[in-house]
């Protein structure tokens, strides 16, 4: 199947320039940015010591504030995976907020029948994995995928986080939907963070169509803005300049998954990283 990602986008906006008008707005400075302490409390909780290795990498105490995350929110983490976030958000959340976990829509992508069902079943018991975790009641967490989204939940969250997703998204040929459907749980106003690898502003269409986990930034913004969200700003939290990001095998050559071993990137972390934050426009 061959896999077209901005599919429905107008061509102007694909001819995105590689300095594209988004550099007006400042970059955030993760140096400048204060976690807030029932936040920090949340990171620095020994529940988390086994993940806390990739905290140097992902900074999520930074990451959250700058995605404006208050612990009295609505937040829905879409497609939750190995529920790192989650497990942190967990903690955060539990006592005064709501987390849910967003999976895919099982019938809008490559999907066979067991990939569609374990989808579910992974919405399905996401409450329950949280609330063993954290000790926290299973009625603070929910799951639901994006299929046939219920009335009593759209326009009730205050932020949806996508974490490291958005290519696959666009080379499975469902962002414009998954988005859409992302766009109507939102509260007027409220907001995506995404976090995403970052392509070089020049690299060419063939490396960052989502096939090598590599997204241009410029793209991605543009992407949002065509389906309903203004830009907000960006920040530097995730960045890591000395990742090349011409890897033949894509993402997966950098760590943790430092596919082909290869030696030059052993010590060089992990990928280069946006981190963007769009505001749901009426």
């Amino acid at each position: 199947m061959r896999l077209l990602a901005f599919c429905t986008i107008p061509l102007l906006a694909l001819a995105v320039p590689a300095a594209a008008d988004h550099h007006a707005k400042p970059v955030t400075n993760s140096a400048a940015i204060t976690v807030d302490p029932v936040l920090a409390a949340a990171v620095a909780d020994p529940k988390r010591d086994a993940d806390r290795a990739r905290d140097q990498w992902r900074k999520p105490g930074e990451t959250l504030t700058f995605f404006q995350v208050a612990p009295d929110m609505k937040v829905g983490e879409y497609a939750p995976g190995g529920e790192w976030y989650s497990r942190l958000l967990g903690l955060y959340l539990g006592p005064k907020g709501k987390l849910v976990g967003l999976y895919f829509n099982p019938t809008s992508g490559p999907f066979n029948a067991q990939s569609q069902q374990g989808i579910r079943d992974g919405a399905a018991k996401y409450p329950a994995d949280i609330a063993g975790w954290s000790g926290i009641p299973a009625d603070r967490f929910a799951g639901m995928t994006l299929e046939n989204l219920p009335e009593a939940e759209k326009g009730t969250f205050d932020r949806i986080l996508v974490m490291r997703m958005m290519h696959n998204l666009m080379r499975w040929n469902i962002a414009d939907s998954e988005i859409k459907a992302m766009r109507e749980l939102l509260k007027p106003g409220g907001m995506i963070g995404i976090e995403q690898h970052r392509a070089k502003p020049d690299a060419p269409y063939s490396y960052a169509d989502g096939s090598k986990g590599y997204l241009r930034e410029a793209d991605v913004i543009k992407f949002m803005e065509v389906n309903g969200f203004e830009f907000v700003g960006s920040a530097d939290t995730n960045a890591n300049p000395n990742d090349p990001a011409n890897h033949a095998e894509g993402v997966w050559e950098m760590k943790p998954s430092w596919r082909t071993k290869r030696p030059e990137l052993e010590n060089l972390g992990e990928t280069d990283r946006m981190t963007l934050l769009f505001r749901k426009r009426a």
